[in-house]
């Protein structure tokens, strides 16, 4: 806290007037990022949407969020992997959650997808784009590779591809 206080330029007394340590602070400013990222991600979107035109809207907003806050997109991720994320998950946007619950199930139930553990779904429908988003953003992909750069037509072709991983087939 003494380290923050001070690239703060407030006093450690300051800090402890809005937040009780400093687990309270990582968390504060989990739920502010989240909050934006929700308010983003549902921006134009409706749960009700068709699969293929959902997902698109979805990932351009979560790209547009991503491309737009990079540090705090990346510090949203680092929380998934640390000991802060089950108190983290408790206090994620409910609206979000139900809104994607809601996309998911009914996209289901219009048979537009194939019906998956959510893990599974979550690392097919949008782990792509990450992906590729953190390519983008760190300039590089593998070494002795060009620099990456993340445009529509990359966006198109994977996004593409996805939907067609995710669509109901006869072998599945």
């Amino acid at each position: 806290m003494q380290k923050v206080a001070r690239a703060s330029g407030v006093s450690v007394a300051t800090l402890y007037i809005y937040f009780k340590d400093k687990d309270d602070l990582i968390l504060s400013l989990y739920k502010e990022g989240m909050q934006r990222m929700s308010e983003h991600a549902l921006r134009g979107f409706n749960p009700d949407m068709k699969f293929a035109e959902g997902l698109r809207v979805q990932w351009k907003n979560r790209a547009h969020y991503s491309l737009e806050h990079p540090m705090e997109s990346h510090f949203l991720e680092q929380i998934r992997y640390t000991p802060f994320y089950e108190q983290a998950a408790r206090i994620a946007d409910p609206a979000f959650l139900q809104a994607m619950r809601s996309f998911l199930a009914n996209a289901v139930r219009r048979r537009e997808v194939v019906p998956l553990p959510l893990e599974i779904y979550w690392s097919i429908a949008y782990a792509p784009l990450y992906q590729l988003l953190k390519f983008h953003i760190h300039g590089h992909s593998f070494p002795g590779k060009q620099r990456f750069t993340l445009d529509d037509a990359s966006v198109k072709r994977t996004l593409s591809l996805v939907l067609k991983a995710l669509k109901p087939g006869d072998k599945q």
